[in-house]
């Protein structure tokens, strides 16, 4: 399946190539731009290098934990880097933002541009504390202007749990594969009883629905989820329904100080 950005990408590298998969990256088949990507997929390492990995990735936990230790019942908002500041969805995210920041929620985004932008600059409209876990990526990914403290990792293994980690409530807006990636990992960690009780609000019922309507006539047809498993998602449209249904099952904290 082609995406629609690799033309910008340029062709893949020739042999002989420094990008191009050599000895087991050629065994594998497919080859990442990242040379440290690759020395992780190929599995023909030494354990002293995986070794130093493992403590790589710790050293991030860590930085991600130190850094946000005070933090606590952050709105985590999921959306796409790709939608511009006058996309209506973009109006949505930082109303909704700026909404549950009045509330009291700090906001948490994964620190991009696009609708994590409007998010975190929502959260600066209600003076609530704006939070970004950025990943390191070749392109589209930077931190955005409205972040009171970011954390930049390598891993969006190590992402994804830091957004999960330090939020009560999860909201998402229209977006891509990263953002699908993020939404369904949270909600197999709740249908599996990893985390209870967290409420999960999807905004943008047209653009949705093709999704909805898979999920219903598709996973519940078929019986490979249950009709409980449905009401884990909250649908809307509206902004106030959305904070009103966060609000009937989350309290906000205390504001932390910046």
């Amino acid at each position: 399946m082609n995406h629609p950005d690799d033309a910008s990408r340029g062709p893949d590298p020739a042999p002989g190539d420094p990008a191009a998969p050599t000895g087991a990256d050629a065994n594998w088949g497919k080859a990442t731009p990242a040379a440290e990507d690759r020395r992780l997929l190929d599995d023909a390492q030494r354990p002293v290098t995986d070794w130093m990995r493992v403590v790589r990735i710790g050293r991030e936990l860590m930085h991600g934990f130190a850094l946000f230790r005070d933090v606590r019942h952050c709105v985590t908002v999921f959306g796409s880097a790709r939608f511009p500041a006058d996309n209506p969805h973009y109006a949505m995210a930082r109303d909704l933002a700026r909404r549950l920041g009045e509330a009291g929620f700090p906001i948490l985004t994964g620190g991009g541009p696009g609708l994590m932008e409007a998010a975190n600059r929502g959260a600066r409209d209600a003076g609530a504390l704006s939070l970004g876990c950025n990943i390191q990526l070749p392109r589209e990914q930077h931190p955005n202007a409205y972040l009171d403290r970011w954390a930049e990792f390598r891993y969006f293994f190590v992402r994804k749990l830091m957004l999960v980690r330090h939020s009560c409530a999860f909201v998402l807006m229209p977006g891509g594969f990263g953002t699908l990636d993020e939404f369904f990992e949270v909600l197999v960690l709740i249908q599996t009883g990893k985390i209870h009780d967290f409420p999960v609000v999807m905004m943008g019922r047209d653009f949705w629905r093709p999704l909805t309507d898979f999920v219903e006539n598709g996973l519940l047809a078929a019986g490979t989820i249950s009709a409980a498993d449905l009401a884990l998602v909250h649908l809307t449209d509206d902004v106030d329904e959305a904070v009103r249904h966060i609000l009937a099952t989350t309290n906000p904290p205390a504001r932390p100080g910046r």
